[in-house]
């Protein structure tokens, strides 16, 4: 069973920065085809970053300039470097592939973004 980690989240006041690491325990096909979820307090799960090919990131428009995606092409590891922080980008982050396969691609725990003064 393939099992996605996800850590440092943290509290940060708006303007700064916070990297999150997704480790994929079991997982067999590269990080290619992986990307960051999240979802703030009441509203629905969404799509942050993917990448699509190997140096390729596709980015959400609100994201778009301010975070970055890199990882280990060659194991399974992700980071999502995250600047100029704003409150609305508060939520649980979740690392997973993409598109989410339902009922073969399990949920982690995800990590806590809380962007407040």
């Amino acid at each position: 069973q393939v099992q996605f980690v996800e850590s440092g989240g943290d509290l940060v006041r708006p303007g700064g920065s916070l990297r999150l690491s997704c480790a994929a325990s079991g997982y067999t096909g590269g990080i290619i085809g992986m990307g960051w979820y999240r979802q703030a307090p009441g509203n629905e799960r969404e799509l942050v970053a993917y990448i699509k090919e190997r140096g390729h990131i596709s980015y959400r428009d609100s994201v778009a300039g301010r975070f970055t995606v890199s990882g280990d092409y060659a194991g399974n590891t992700m980071f999502l470097q995250m600047n100029s922080l704003k409150p609305e980008d508060t939520g649980v982050y979740y690392c997973n592939r993409v598109p989410v396969r339902d009922g073969l691609d399990k949920w982690g725990q995800g990590t806590l973004v809380t962007v407040s003064s």
